[in-house]
Parts: C-alpha cells; sequence; structure tokens
C-alpha cells in the first residue's frame, strides 16, 4: 500500500511532512510519487493556516479526495498549523485530524480506523509502537503536555525529501503574538528542542555529506529563552555548530529562519563571521517600515532599532545577503505609512523580499480589526514594492558578472542544459550542467544577472571547464 502527503506553506511545515514519511514508512505503506497512484491508501495534508489562499488550497485538495472515495476505499487526514475554526469543518471533510506533535499516535489511529497495517514495518528511531496504543482524540495524548508532546515528535528521525538539503527544528511555537500571526494559536507558546538532540541530528547529516542544512523555528534568536540557565542561547548553539563544522573538516553550509528584529544580536552576527559554516546570509524581517503599524501589529520595536541591527548585520558580515518579509494593505495602513515601507525598501537594498498582501487570520488579533484597505490597493503596493525590490537587487547580481561564486547545485533548472542552485547568499543560480554535479557545491563564474538571479559556468580552479563558452 502506498501513501501521498501534500504540505503547505513554510519550511517547518516540509520538515514535519518528513518525520510524517517516517511514520508512515514504519508502518510497511511506500511514498507514491503520483497523487493519482491507485495504490494509494492513505493521503495527508500538512496544512498552513498563515494566509486564507493557503486554506483555500487544503479545502480544494480534500474535495477532489472525497469525490475518488466513491471509487476505492482511502483514508485522508490532516495536520500542521490548523486554526480552531478551520479544525471544526475539517472534522467532516477529513478522516483523521490531529495536531502534528501527537504524530507518534498516528499508527494507532489508523488501526482504529480499521486499516490493517502492513505486517513488515519496523517502528521509527524514537517510538515504541507497542508502547504507544493512544486511541484517536488521544486520553493517553491529552495527559501529555504539550512541551512534552513535541519532544516526543522531534524523537522521531526525519525521512529527508532530499539527499544534500535538510531541514532541522529547533523551536515550535512562538510568544511575540504579532497581531497579524495565528502561530502561537496553532502550534501554541515556544518550546526549545534540546540542544543535544539538534547537535547530533546536524552531526549525522554531515557525516552523511549534506551540504546545506536550514534550522527551523517561529523565532530562531529567542531559542533557549524558555529554558534559562538549563539551554544554550542561540548564539551558544550556533557556535557549537560552527565548531562542529570545524572538526568536521567537510564543507557546508548552515542557514536560519527566522529571527526576530527584538532579540537579534551582536553576539550571534559575530559568531557568524567567525564559522566559515555558518552561511552569510541573514532574514530578517521587515513586514512595515512604519513605526505605527509596526505598533499595532505588536512587532515592539521601531524602525530606529531595526535600522540599528540592519548597521550591525551589513557592518559585522560583509557582503552578507539580507531577505525579508514585507505585509502590505494591514489593517489601517494608510498611504502615507505604505509610502514609509517604500522608503525601507530603498534604504536597505534587500536581495530578496517576500511580499504579502494582507488577509484576517480567524483567531488573529487582528481578525476583529477593519479590513479596510481595498483589495485593488492591496494589489498596487504588492506590485509596487516588487518593483522597488527589483530595482534594488538588480545592480547588486550585476556587480557580480565576471566573479567567481560558490554555488551548491540543488535540481535541473527549466532551461534544457542547466541546473539551478544557489550561492551561500542563497542567490539563485543557472548553472551550466556541462561541469557540474547535482548536490555538489562547485566554482561558478558569473556571465550574466538578471534583477533576483545570476547564471554562470563551472571553472576549475585554472579556469573554465572546457567546453563552455
Amino acid at each position: 500500500m502506498k501513501y501521498h502527503i501534500v504540505p503547505f506553506g513554510c519550511q517547518m511545515n516540509r520538515s514535519d511532512a518528513e518525520r510524517v514519511r517516517t511514520v508512515l514508512e514504519s508502518m510497511g505503506f511506500v511514498e507514491a510519487a503520483d497523487e493519482n497512484d491507485p495504490q494509494i491508501a492513505i493521503k495527508g495534508i500538512i496544512a498552513c493556516s498563515v494566509r486564507q489562499k493557503a486554506i483555500d488550497r487544503v479545502y480544494g485538495r480534500i474535495l477532489k479526495w472525497n469525490k475518488a472515495k466513491a471509487e476505492k476505499p482511502l483514508i485522508t487526514f490532516v495536520s500542521g498549523c490548523v486554526l480552531p475554526a478551520d479544525k471544526k469543518k475539517f472534522l467532516k471533510l477529513f478522516d483523521l485530524v490531529f495536531p502534528m506533535d501527537t504524530l507518534p499516535e498516528l499508527p494507532q489511529m489508523i488501526r482504529d480506523y480499521g486499516v490493517a497495517i502492513p505486517m513488515n514495518r519496523n517502528p521509527p528511531e524514537g517510538v515504541d509502537l507497542q508502547k504507544e496504543q493512544l486511541k484517536t482524540g488521544g486520553a493517553a495524548a491529552l495527559a501529555l503536555d504539550s512541551k512534552n508532546r513535541i519532544e516526543e515528535f522531534w524523537k522521531l528521525s526525519p525521512h529527508y525529501a532530499s539527499d544534500w538539503e535538510a531541514y532541522v527544528p529547533i523551536q515550535n511555537g512562538c510568544d511575540k503574538f504579532c497581531t497579524y500571526c495565528a502561530v502561537p494559536y496553532t502550534r501554541g507558546r515556544e518550546v526549545s528542542r534540546p540542544s543535544q538532540d539538534i547537535l547530533a541530528e546536524v552531526h549525522s547529516l554531515v557525516e552523511k555529506g549534506y551540504k546545506s542544512i536550514t534550522l527551523l523555528g517561529q523565532n530562531v534568536n529567542s531559542y533557549g529563552l524558555d529554558k534559562k540557565g538549563e539551554e544554550k542561547s542561540f548564539p551558544q548553539l550556533m557556535k557549537a555548530i560552527g565548531e562542529l563544522g570545524m572538526e568536521s573538516g567537510k564543507e557546508f553550509w548552515v542557514f536560519f529562519t527566522s529571527p526576530h528584529p527584538r532579540d537579534i544580536t551582536n553576539e550571534l552576527l559575530e559568531v557568524m563571521a567567525a564559522y566559515p559554516v555558518l552561511a552569510n546570509w541573514v532574514h530578517f524581517p521587515l513586514q512595515s517600515g512604519d513605526d505605527e503599524v509596526l505598533e499595532r501589529m505588536n512587532r515592539r520595536h521601531s524602525m530606529e532599532r531595526y535600522r540599528e541591527v540592519m548597521g550591525d548585520i551589513r557592518r559585522i558580515l560583509p557582503g552578507v545577503s539580507v531577505f525579508t518579509d514585507i505585509i502590505v494593505g494591514f489593517s489601517g495602513e494608510t498611504e502615507e505609512q505604505f509610502n514609509h515601507t517604500v522608503d525601507a525598501m530603498r534604504e536597505f537594498c534587500y536581495d530578496m523580499a517576500f511580499i504579502a498582501q494582507y488577509s484576517p487570520r480567524p483567531g488573529a488579533k487582528s481578525a476583529d480589526w477593519p479590513d479596510d484597505v481595498p483589495k485593488a490597493e492591496k494589489e498596487r503596493r504588492f506590485h509596487l514594492l516588487g518593483d522597488e525590490l527589483t530595482q534594488a537587487a538588480a545592480p547588486r547580481n550585476l556587480q557580480r558578472v565576471g566573479t567567481i561564486e560558490r554555488v551548491l547545485v540543488t535540481g535541473k533548472d527549466r532551461k534544457d542544459g542547466y541546473y539551478s542552485g544557489y550561492t551561500q547568499g542563497r542567490i539563485p543560480v543557472r548553472v551550466s550542467a556541462q561541469g557540474a554535479q547535482l548536490g555538489e557545491f562547485c566554482d561558478v563564474e558569473v556571465v550574466s544577472a538578471r534583477p533576483l538571479s545570476i547564471e554562470g559556468v563551472p571553472v576549475h580552479s585554472g579556469g573554465r571547464e572546457d567546453g563552455n563558452a
């Protein structure tokens, strides 16, 4: 029997999906490459509640799956970031609805639903299937608090989706309560994963030859604050990973996302500067360039503080790539306030910006406020900021033409004869396939640039690969 999983949303959801794969495959199920494979017995969605569009995609998918049930038996489930209002609706549409931190109980949920589990199964590392005799809805699960459940979840060894890129969760939940965000209501309060487990997973990945490792958390630089005196701080964790990299003698890059302007420190930036494996890349969310909007968002920092930290980033990490997140059309955002965000885009010259049009999320505080910026105006602001991004990033990429960039080759490009990859600053790169190898680093001479990407040819230490023009 086979299974199929669809993760929506952020990298954390994709990381969660890797642990879902572990549990299902320990039960004897095999992942199907095609969603329409007739041998699929279980289909699942890892949901995202950040924007309504993502939730609409969940509804679209389950309606399609439920129609297929008329032709063959099928169990469906949903987990991930699910708001209470959506959960009530999902309970009528999906066979199983469960929080991600109860994933170790999934085998028993499936048994209780009446599916015969294949006999050739092995328990996933960290889980005793005989011990986990938990019922759907979970009386035993309710006896565990959220912290214990998520730590049991982290003990599952993930089935990584790639042989050279991996996500490593270091934290779950968030204590910031930004007024537009549903994460505290879907994932709960911050819980830091034990650093010894994080370091063990990173060490294992490095030994297996992984080249790119991304540490994940809703607010990574508050890592350890929930266990003060018992756990490392985030800079200390990063330093330990940097030391691990030095001792290994292997080449790999470590990224992290996402930090919060309130908690990022010079100590962290100096650690990043000291260790080559800690990538010269920072994802530094702006959200808005206006102090009043930031206050309504409950970001709890000013533009003065953001500007101060950005200056430290540029000073301590020369040549750093900076990505950001921005919301346009937040409740009450005036034209003048939006123009302050435009000014910030011009000032900070980001290499990439993930721009979103505001949509209220039930449960988040701002859902009770007027969504008073018209859709057409949100669209205009969205496109205007996109234009500002390309104007700011284009000169930086043009400066790379003629230089040699270290690139990790990650997949096939849409253009025949080329691979895709990225630099240590996560700048997308189109690489001539001749002389490049999937999942490996190569030095690339940049021959052309677009506003948000570059193109190049692999080179040896003595120059270009033979045959490349």
